[in-house]
């Protein structure tokens, strides 16, 4: 079986592979660019794996007038930029310790023992670069069934990195298939090792729960993982319930892990998952929105039009509910309608009563539907 696309065939590959197999090595496309390849989804990054150890690797990629970045140096990558496209090279590597977050590794000239340390089958697929497939550990059938499996025995995999019980779920929304559900010895090596996930860093967990999330459809992985007791570890309080809902009514909307995340509830995941200031104060106005009983309309007015959406899904998600006729069209005349009255229109207003009068007209055109105008108000104000 062979693998196609432009990114394959294009020179910046080539010449990267080129550099390699004139000095006499192995280039192998290895992982999510094999993979992907495979399913016909999008790819994003390009690595190489190579029998070289990295020294050779530079010496060879600098001699062909490549430019090197020597990115992970000592664990046997290094980061190869071609035409400005940026290649990920890595020497096969076998682990010699690991302690559930970080591994010390020895180079390798064999792609069985490079395969043999890779999380799931479908991920230690390799390429030449005619594109051919090799397939050392059988994975092939997996993908093609859509169906993810450690690689060997699942718990010793999980104890090299906790990280996987999160990949395992991740990779299940994004490429297994729901229907077959996940598979039965990966999902209790995670449920019976969930106490590792404690003892890794919250920039792994929140990167890891961003792409579960920004999935076409991770309900099913999610409530997976609540059943295995893993997900409130993760997310103290979450609740998977209106994840499901939610998915149905976004009904082709582009995937926004904070709403999702939104939905699931619990307590404020800011530092559990280390994210921005920007993500934290969307998701806890967001929270403010959800926490209102205002209609689409002043939701719209109130947090503009995108958390507005969100809050209008997520609570007919949670409530059980179908959306509300023109619910769309509400939030956009409420994110587009703006208050008339200013403070200098109540010069008889000062400090406190200015705050109050100015709240109080504010309500009461709300409660219009945004159509009482300046000056209906302002004869109000005068009688």
């Amino acid at each position: 079986m062979k693998i196609t696309g432009d990114w394959l065939t294009r020179s910046e590959t080539q010449a990267v592979c080129q550099a390699l197999t004139s000095g006499g090595h192995q280039a192998l496309f290895v992982g999510g660019c094999v993979r992907n390849s495979l399913m016909g989804a999008v790819i994003s990054d390009i690595d190489i794996s190579t029998d070289a150890p990295p020294a050779r690797v530079t010496a060879l990629a600098t001699g062909a007038g490549l430019r090197v970045v020597p990115t992970g140096f000592d664990h046997g990558t290094v980061t190869v930029v071609s035409g400005g496209v940026p290649f990920e090279v890595t020497t096969f590597r076998r682990d010699v310790e690991t302690d559930g977050r970080r591994a010390v590794v020895a180079f390798s000239t064999r792609i069985s023992d490079d395969a043999a340390r890779r999380d799931f089958t479908m991920n230690a697929l390799y390429a030449t670069p005619d594109g051919t497939v090799i397939d050392p550990l059988g994975g092939l059938p997996d993908l093609l069934a859509h169906r993810l499996r450690f690689v060997g025995d699942a718990s010793a995999r999980i104890r090299e990195d906790y990280l996987r019980i999160l990949r395992f779920f991740r990779f299940h929304a994004w490429y297994g298939d729901p229907d077959q559900g996940l598979d039965a010895e990966g999902l209790a090596a995670c449920a019976g090792l969930a106490d590792g996930i404690d003892g890794l860093s919250r920039e792994r967990v929140g990167a890891e729960i961003r792409k579960l999330l920004a999935a076409p459809d991770p309900a099913p992985s999610v409530a997976a993982m609540a059943r295995a007791g893993i997900l409130t570890r993760v997310l103290p309080g979450a609740d998977d319930c209106a994840l499901p809902p939610l998915v149905h009514l976004e009904d082709g909307m582009e995937p926004d892990w904070r709403r999702r995340l939104a939905a699931l509830g619990g307590a404020d995941p800011t530092d559990t998952l280390r994210l921005s200031r920007a993500e934290g104060q969307y998701l806890h106005q967001l929270r403010q929105a959800l926490a209102s009983a205002d209609s689409p309309a002043t939701l719209g007015y109130r947090h503009g039009p995108d958390r507005a959406t969100d809050a209008v899904l997520i609570r007919a998600a949670m409530l059980g509910n179908t959306l509300p006729d023109d619910w769309r069209m509400d939030v956009n005349r409420g994110a587009t309608a703006i208050f008339p009255i200013k403070s200098t229109d109540l010069p008889a207003f000062k400090g406190r009563a200015l705050g109050a009068r100015l709240a109080e007209l504010e309500q009461a055109w709300i409660a219009s539907g945004f159509a009482l105008t300046r000056a209906q108000m302002l004869t109000e104000v005068d009688k």
